[in-house]
This record gives structure tokens, C-alpha cells and sequence, in this order.
């Protein structure tokens, strides 16, 4: 139920749009400009057409394209011109949205960041892509964990970018953090569209969460993404499926108070509270330790494959990029100074 696209909404609910925007070329600081501006007048036309509409998406690469091109002279910054027309946009149509920037890092290659704004021009948001689509991607790795925020009529947000949702822990830190909706924005293309599919349905099931996810669409003459907007349920239904057509906007209400009924009163498959407490039947609390070397390994910064060593793509030469020569520790931390202290960041670091 989605309340026909949130043109009926509820007390509870909170109604996005995702916009399956035209893909870009993007390859000068004009085409830059000219780009944030067609992302801020779609925020026009999110407003315009759905007034119900409390937050509204935008994909992946929507301000940069697939080009892949680092070139600092198009990277952005958290206070550049690009996030204040973002900001502005809010504002004036008193809506919140959700954007994509690659960031410039001074200390390497550019994050492939997300952030979400308020309606009063407010960053309550800021994350940065922990998992590249390697070996295509040439963005660090991100450093902020992973963050929620408080999102419209008491909802609890998250973001994650593309590839993050083919890892079931991104979404499960997600609902761990407390979100009762998680976002995920993409610029996959065709070959993607089955795993997209039932990824968003098992990350929405597994852990009890509304997923709403976006990619870009169309063509830009070399790439063809997909569009494919979807609203999946937190039993794992999906609510609203998107087409392959260019900038169309789907809407729909999602219900975070009954995210918050279901994790409560949920007997079986409630599987965030029980993969906590195995076994609660049999031992009073359930077994609370963690059974997964896979775990203990990554924490330990020991995670060793199997089959490590006969693993053929390692780096990014095959996509063109040369290999790498900085070891990644984690060092290149936001500064106070250059991290706005909201209390959803905040809650991220």
C-alpha cells in the first residue's frame, strides 16, 4: 500500500519521490554549473507535482555522470556552490532532498559522497561510499561509517550508494543505527537489474525496513543506466516499480510507524532482535556472542579469503586506472572544521 503513490496521505507517513534522472555528460566547471542547476529546477518539479511530497531523491552520479573523470577542477566540497544551490533548492520548495557529489579529498583520489538537506537548507546528512564498484569505480573509499538521520514526520533515515546494497551488512548497520528507511542511490546500468531487484527486497525483508531506491536513466551516448526507481516494503514486497523512462518522478508513502509496530510485536523472522539473541527458546536472552569468523577477522584486520590468492582483479588496471600505491589507514578524517556538527553526522562518527 502506498497510499496511491502518496497522493493520500497518511498522518504517519512520510511520501518520497525518486527521480530517474536523465543521465548527464559532465566534463567542464560549465557543464557543472549548467548540471546543478537542471538538478535544482527537477526539485521544482518534485514539488510541483506531488504536493504531499516530504522528501525527493536523486541518483548516483547525477551532478557528475559516468564519466569516472577525477579532475579536481569538477570535484565538489561540502560548501562549494553546488551543495548551496542544493540547499537553496530545498528551501525554496520547502522539501527535503537527497543529492550525490564527488568530492574532492586532498589527500587521494575523490569520494563518491551523499547528502541529505532539510526543508530549511539545513545538511542533516553526510555519508561517503564505503564500497566503490571496484574495479570500475576510481573513488576512496569512504571514512564516515555509516549515519542516519532524523528524516520527516519523525522518520528515521538512511543513505547508502549503489554497490553498498549488495553487501547485507550495509543495510543491517542501517536498521542496527535505527533507521526505519533506507535510501540507495545508483547509476547502474542494464546487466545490474536482477541482483538490483532482489537486493533491495532482501535488505528491505531481512531487516525490517522500508528500502527506496533510485538509479540514473537514460543514455549520455557511450552509458545506458536504467531508472528502475522501487519502493519495497519492509516485508520484502515490492510497493512501487519504476520504468526505463528519463526524469519520471515515482512516488510513494511509506509508514515508518508501522517499521517500528512490526520490530516490536513481529514473532518469527524478526530477524534484526534475533540475530542478536540466538536462541532465545532454548538459553534466557539468546546467545549474544558473535560466531562469524568472517567477523572477528575484519575487526582483527586479518579477513583472508580462501581462494585470496588466486583472485584475478585486484586493482583497477583492467578499467584503465593505474595500481595503486597508498596503503588505506583511515587517517583522512574530516577536520572540525570541515564537517558541519549536526546531530545526524554526529551519530555517523
Amino acid at each position: 500500500m502506498s497510499g496511491l503513490g502518496g497522493l493520500n496521505k497518511s498522518p504517519n507517513g512520510v511520501v518520497i519521490g525518486l527521480v530517474q534522472l536523465q543521465l548527464p555528460h559532465v566534463a567542464t566547471p560549465n557543464d557543472l554549473a549548467d548540471q546543478t542547476q537542471r538538478i535544482c529546477q527537477m526539485v521544482g518539479k518534485a514539488r510541483a507535482n506531488m504536493p504531499t511530497m516530504d522528501l525527493v531523491v536523486f541518483p548516483e552520479y547525477s551532478l557528475h555522470g559516468l564519466s569516472m573523470d577525477t579532475n579536481s577542477e569538477i570535484m565538489c566540497h561540502l560548501d562549494g556552490p553546488e551543495v548551496q544551490a542544493f540547499q537553496q533548492a530545498c528551501r525554496t520548495h520547502q522539501i527535503w532532498g537527497c543529492f550525490s557529489i564527488m568530492e574532492y579529498n586532498p589527500h587521494g583520489n575523490p569520494y563518491n559522497s551523499g547528502i541529505i538537506i532539510d526543508a530549511n537548507g539545513e545538511l542533516k546528512l553526510y555519508y561517503r561510499k564505503l564500497h566503490p564498484w571496484v574495479p570500475v569505480e576510481p573513488w576512496e573509499p569512504g571514512n564516515l561509517g555509516i549515519p542516519v538521520c532524523e528524516g520527516p514526520n519523525g522518520s528515521t533515515i538512511a543513505l547508502i550508494i549503489c554497490h553498498d546494497g549488495m553487501f547485507p551488512e550495509m543495510a543491517r548497520e542501517c536498521a542496527y543505527k535505527g533507521a526505519e528507511i533506507m535510501i540507495r542511490t545508483a547509476g547502474y546500468t542494464a546487466p545490474i537489474r536482477h541482483s538490483w531487484q532482489i537486493t533491495n527486497q532482501a535488505n528491505a525483508f531481512c531487516n525490517l525496513i522500508y528500502t527506496a531506491s533510485v538509479c540514473m536513466c537514460g543514455s549520455d551516448g557511450t552509458f545506458d543506466s536504467m531508472g528502475e526507481g522501487m519502493f519495497v516494503n519492509f516485508d520484502g514486497t515490492p510497493m512501487v516499480m519504476g520504468s526505463h523512462r528519463a526524469d519520471e518522478i515515482i512516488t510513494a508513502e511509506v509508514r515508518p510507524d508501522l517499521v517500528r509496530e512490526a520490530r516490536k510485536h513481529w514473532m518469527v523472522e524478526n530477524n534484526m532482535y534475533q540475530f542478536g539473541h540466538r536462541g532465545y527458546v532454548a538459553v534466557k536472552g539468546g546467545a549474544q556472542d558473535c560466531p562469524y569468523t568472517y567477523m572477528k577477522d575484519l575487526v582483527n584486520e586479518t579477513y583472508r579469503l580462501p581462494w585470496e590468492d588466486e583472485v584475478i582483479h585486484t586493482d583497477g588496471t583492467v578499467c584503465g586506472f593505474p595500481p595503486p600505491t597508498r596503503h588505506y589507514r583511515g587517517e583522512e578524517l574530516p577536520t572540525e572544521t570541515s564537517v558541519p556538527k549536526t546531530s545526524a553526522i554526529a551519530k555517523g562518527l
